[in-house]
């Protein structure tokens, strides 16, 4: 046999190397499988994702019963990838009595108007091979007054699931109702009886049905709905030491089998300082705080909503760990609150999408769509084109319920080629987030202005700092002077390069980090810019 270059067999050297290609490729896709991030990139996924809620009975209709299915949301995958968005919340997707799903019959089985469980697994698998997650809400406070251990509880005193809901002898008063033998405890209605977590069979029951949605189904995790009501103690309702200690305990069980589960809890009105107060308990929190300043400041014309929401999340939770929004499925939507003004969606949306923390779209808000409370005109079929039904359902349909009625002229179809439209705006800033680090997940420094109708934010990441102008005002603005104390930039010079418009001007930047600038070019109302720093 031929020997090499000191001594060794050719052979062998190429045995040597094919072992070490194996090797390589066994490190790196067990690394991919396993969570394990490339160089840079955060190692959980949901830091760097980009959500989209769906309602799925009002999404898209395939079978012409006016009502959403699973099969709608996967022929409308491609769209949700042209959008950029890689991870999908989907709003109650089990058998309920009612049109909304939160009081569910059956936590291991889907609605059967939505499609089958092989539908929903289809849609499963068609998400993941285009990387999109999807998570589902999972409702733990209560269940249908209709579920099968309730019609029980409720026959007879000695029920083996009497103790699984929460009873009294007497009426205590608000959040109780009557039963048929006694008053159980219900704080949102009547038919959502409040289940009784003191009891352990009942954490063994959602230990299952967790195990069974992650484990046999394969969902990537789950938005825990009325989180802060888990467990009542005496008068106080919410955000109890009991309803901590339980979703501790849950966090780690599950996390143990399931390390790269996500979840998120709605605690509703929280702000970066009660997210600090579920650490361990949930990945992230929606913050609700910054959610009313982006909204708020973008409808108001001035910056002081955004940036006290701001002051108080940078105090509590700098690095971001939370979810973002503008409005949600319980909220009038952001449209209407604006009074249709696109210009004032734009601002908004810019907000949202240069922010810390994971954004969150509300279906429909990439387009306008608007809807004022009751839930259910917040909660209107997608308006896909302006066709009959909004392009939602088949046009001989009945849809669930009517479309907004302004569809013909704010639908996907017309904005998708319109550079200028809102729909085009919310992609150019995905695909910014998308591409630059400092935005998923940089460090946040707010940027002061003399005029409040200015907003200024810094994100910076390993070599890359981006700075973010948003004009929220209808007037162009001239001569402010932005600035700020300390930042993680460098002493040097920097030159803005425009990612979203364009400032031909040197920053100066001194030993702290901390910089004043007087804008020479006039920015437009409404406008804004979003310029990588440059260190010269």
């Amino acid at each position: 046999m031929r020997k090499c270059a000191g001594g060794s067999f050719c052979s062998m050297n190429k045995i040597h190397i094919l072992l070490l290609i194996l090797i390589v490729f066994i490190v790196v896709f067990v690394n991919v499988d396993s969570g394990i991030a490339a160089e840079g990139e955060p190692a959980d996924w949901w830091e760097t994702a980009i959500f989209y809620e769906i309602f799925v009975r009002s999404f898209y209709d395939t079978d012409c019963d006016g009502i959403g299915d699973f099969n709608g949301i996967t022929q409308k995958l491609d769209y949700l990838q042209d959008l950029g968005v890689n991870a999908l919340w989907l709003m109650p997707i089990h058998p309920s009595p009612s049109y909304h799903g939160y009081d569910v019959l059956n936590y291991y089985a889907v609605n059967h108007q939505y499609g089958s469980r092989d539908d929903f697994k289809n849609l499963l698998e068609e998400a993941h091979r285009r990387d999109m997650r999807i998570i589902i809400d999972l409702v733990l406070n209560h269940t249908s007054s209709q579920h099968p251990f309730f019609v029980a509880a409720n026959s007879s005193p000695d029920s083996e699931y009497r103790d699984w809901y929460v009873w009294s002898d007497e009426d205590p008063g608000n959040g109780w109702h009557q039963g048929n033998q006694g008053y159980y405890y219900g704080y949102f209605w009547g038919g959502m009886p409040d289940l009784n977590y003191e009891n352990p069979e009942v954490t063994a029951q959602f230990d299952n049905v967790v195990s069974f949605w992650l484990n046999e189904i394969g969902v990537d995790g789950f938005r825990v709905d009325a989180a802060k009501h888990l467990i009542e103690e005496g008068d106080r309702r919410e955000n109890t030491p009991a309803t901590h200690a339980w979703y501790k305990d849950f966090y780690a069980r599950y996390k143990a089998d399931f390390p790269q589960a996500y979840t998120i809890g709605e605690v509703f009105g929280a702000g970066g300082f009660i997210a600090t107060t579920y650490q361990d308990e949930f990945d992230q929190l929606f913050n609700f705080e910054l959610a009313s300043g982006f909204v708020n400041s973008a409808n108001g014309g001035s910056n002081t909503g955004i940036t006290s929401a701001y002051k108080f999340t940078l105090k509590d939770m700098p690095m971001g760990g939370y979810g973002t929004f503008l409005t949600n499925h319980d909220q009038n939507r952001v449209m209407s609150v604006i009074y249709g003004d696109v210009a004032k969606a734009k601002v908004a949306a810019s907000m949202l999408l240069t922010a810390p923390g994971t954004p969150y779209i509300y279906y429909g808000e990439e387009i306008g769509m608007q809807g004022k409370k009751p839930d259910e005109d917040i909660r209107l079929p997608m308006q896909w084109s302006a066709a009959p039904n909004a392009g939602f359902s088949c046009e001989s349909a009945e849809p669930w319920r009517e479309p907004f009625e302004g569809y013909a002229n704010v639908n996907v179809a017309d904005q998708l080629e319109d550079a200028d439209s809102l729909l085009s705006h919310y992609r150019e800033l995905i695909d910014l987030r998308k591409q630059h680090s400092a935005l998923k997940t940089g460090a946040t420094t707010l940027v002061e202005s003399d005029t409040t109708a200015l907003f200024g934010l810094l994100r910076s990441a390993a070599n890359e700092n981006i700075l973010i102008l948003v004009n929220l005002s209808e007037e162009p603005l001239q001569a402010v002077n932005i600035s700020t104390n300390s930042s993680p930039l460098s002493a040097g010079n920097y030159s803005p390069q425009g990612l979203l418009g364009d400032l031909e001007q040197v920053l100066e930047v001194d030993q702290e980090g901390g910089f004043t600038l007087t804008l020479r070019d006039e920015i437009q109302a409404y406008q804004t810019l979003i310029l990588a720093l440059e260190h010269e």
